[in-house]
């Protein structure tokens, strides 16, 4: 894709971007927080799990925690147009796998906004609601990402048109299925589990076709993942912590995840080469 036109989009994301904040600025200046009254707290709130202070009387109750998500919606954003660009060009010369697969590329933009708005409703909210949204859009992201490498991986199964969209359905379905999976597996077990799968799978792509690849993209979605983490355990640690503070470790966790994210996504969607022949 010319560089000209990734500008566009990502000057487009930008503006994008910029218009939900003010959607959000507005939101929380002039909506009150008895919104969320009646709902049910998560235990997350109860048990203070975060530094941020709990700001019971504003519709965002933890306001940078909320805001930050929107490093989520803007990646979304900016790849939903990549796939509707790779869309429009399906009868172009050397596009490589990810390319060849739009849709693909739209659920994950699609898991990444319905993560950033998910997140944005738990820490707005702290309710068990808006927890367990947050969750099943952290895991629509990781699973999408796995299969983004399983379908790289198996390079040599040719899917039809068809294929594609039962593909993209039982992703779907298995990501809705993680509503009810999240209750009885722990985040703590099941998250680390998916990370160090689609590192692996990253790992195994790169020496499958080191010219396509980014050796780059592949170690900073990995640092990337490793450092959010322990800022959020810090975070959660209470280490270093000022609740009134512009600067909240988990604000940060959202940046980093989401940056790691798109770099596990660029890794496979910006190879130089196609690889239909292969």
């Amino acid at each position: 894709m010319p560089k000209h036109l990734l500008l566009r989009l990502l000057m487009r994301s930008v503006g994008f971007t910029a218009a939900m904040l003010v959607v959000w600025v507005c939101l929380d200046a002039f909506v009150s927080a008895q919104v969320w009254q009646g709902m049910a707290v998560s235990k997350s709130a109860l048990t203070v799990e975060y530094c941020e202070f709990n700001h019971t009387d504003k519709f965002f109750h933890q306001p940078m925690n909320t805001y930050s998500n929107l490093a989520y919606f803007f990646f979304g954003v900016f790849i939903i147009q990549l796939a509707y660009a790779d869309y429009k060009n399906q009868s172009a010369e050397l596009m490589n796998r990810m390319q060849q697969f739009p849709l693909l590329s739209a659920l994950m933009g699609i898991y990444f906004v319905y993560l950033g708005f998910g997140s944005a409703f738990f820490h707005a909210s702290l309710t068990y609601a808006g927890q367990r949204v947050d969750m099943n859009g952290t895991y629509g992201v990781s699973i999408t990402l796995l299969s983004i490498g399983v379908y790289h991986i198996f390079h040599k199964i040719r899917l039809s048109a068809t294929g594609r969209y039962v593909w993209a359905g039982v992703l779907v379905l298995v990501i809705m299925a993680f509503f009810k999976i999240a209750l009885l597996v722990s985040s703590s077990v099941l998250l680390p589990a998916m990370i160090l799968a689609l590192t692996a799978m990253n790992l195994i792509n790169f020496f499958q076709f080191r010219k396509e690849r980014s050796l780059v993209l592949a170690i900073l979605s990995f640092v990337l993942i490793v450092v959010a983490i322990k800022i959020r355990t810090l975070d959660v640690q209470k280490k270093g912590c000022d609740p009134y503070s512009w600067y909240q470790g988990h604000a940060v966790w959202h940046l980093l995840t989401a940056l790691s994210s798109f770099c596990s996504y660029a890794f496979f969607r910006f190879g130089s080469l196609t690889l239909s022949n292969k």
